[in-house]
């Protein structure tokens, strides 16, 4: 049988099985549900939380818990349930830090360096989600994707980068670069 990618452009479909079949539904700050297995959900030790250590046999099985995420917008949370799915039978290994080189690709897996090549307001979304449901490999991930963003850049590459104005009177820059001189000297 065929080794089959999950699609990494946010699509949240059931490519993932889990060995219990318990789902949940997740929702997103707009109100719109996505239906996973508790598995791939307890990725996030926020869910996990939320959902608890529920006895296999209960009674109300039927019912389907329902975890609302307010702060995650829904295309976010589907770019988000890829991530869990992929990974949720093949843990990612960790990200050494500080990071060697710039090329994430060279760091973390093909696929982990795909799912990360987004758009910047996607990157920090993901950012911002994976903090918020508590998803540290996730985390880990999309910050070391900004680190690779600004190795090895000058802070007027920086600015560009990520469009920072720089508010520095051209003094207060002159002091700013003599007093931390010493973090260019590696």
């Amino acid at each position: 049988m065929a080794d089959v990618k999950p699609d990494i452009k946010g699509d949240a479909g059931d490519d993932a099985t889990s060995s219990s079949g318990r789902k949940v539904k997740l929702v997103s700050m707009e109100g719109e549900a996505f239906e996973v297995d508790l598995e791939v959900a307890q990725m996030s030790e926020l869910v996990k939380t939320m959902t608890g250590d529920e006895d296999e046999d209960d009674e109300d099985d039927e019912e389907e818990n329902e975890v609302p995420l307010v702060n995650v917008k829904k295309h976010v949370l589907a770019k988000v349930l890829d991530y869990c799915k992929h990974h949720v039978h093949n843990p990612p290994k960790d990200i050494q830090k500080p990071l060697k080189t710039a090329n994430l690709a060279e760091i973390v897996s093909a696929w982990d360096a795909a799912y990360v090549n987004v758009q910047q307001e996607m990157l920090f979304d993901l950012i911002l989600a994976a903090n918020y449901m508590d998803i540290k490999p996730l985390l880990d991930l999309t910050c070391a994707k900004v680190a690779s963003m600004i190795k090895g850049k000058t802070p007027e590459e920086i600015r560009k980068t990520f469009n920072i104005e720089n508010d520095f009177t051209p003094e207060e820059e002159a002091s700013v670069r003599e007093e931390n001189k010493w973090c260019e000297e590696t």
